[in-house]
């Protein structure tokens, strides 16, 4: 194993012990709950918005979830990089980590990888394709939720609190 595995390797277990906004917390957007049918991991991700912004822009991600180290590890790698992004930017996120999962184990280029942060150390995951879909599972979720979240209508109540 090289270096640079050992590394990643490491990045994983890291986060698998100390999940990163694992929890709940009141006043979520929206949230998801899904499951991988492969293995039966499975994780309910909630997303909070951040208030009085002209555009919608994730504050955190919340989650509980049950399964492997990749899955668990998956989600709280995510759950640092959308902290405070806009909705193109998770999406472009997500997709970069959707690309590095389609890569069959090998790196994407060094711009692209460099975005992913922590989610770079995912790229040995790729050449297992039964982990895969653990990888991508909190993934998923984010995006079901976020979509949720930012197609829903406006909640009664709602406009009096704004002004």
């Amino acid at each position: 194993m090289t270096s640079m595995e050992q590394l990643y390797q490491q990045v994983i277990l890291d986060h698998s012990r100390e999940r990163h906004g694992a929890g709940s917390a009141p006043g979520a957007a929206a949230e998801s709950f899904q499951v991988n049918p492969m293995c039966g991991d499975e994780v309910r991700l909630r997303v909070h918005l951040a208030p009085g912004t002209p555009a919608p822009v994730v504050e955190r991600v919340t989650w509980d979830g049950t399964g492997c180290s990749i899955s668990q590890a998956s989600v709280s790698v995510l759950t640092d990089l959308v902290a405070g992004a806009d909705v193109a930017t998770v999406d472009r996120l997500t997709e970069t980590f959707r690309a590095l999962m389609s890569n069959r184990g090998q790196p994407l280029e060094e711009d692209r990888e460099e975005i992913l942060g922590d989610a770079a150390a995912f790229v040995g995951v790729a050449r297992y394709p039964a982990r895969i879909k653990c990888a991508l599972l909190g993934w998923m979720a984010l995006r079901d939720a976020l979509a949720q979240a930012v197609t829903a209508p406006p909640q009664a109540g709602r406009r009096e609190e704004e002004r």
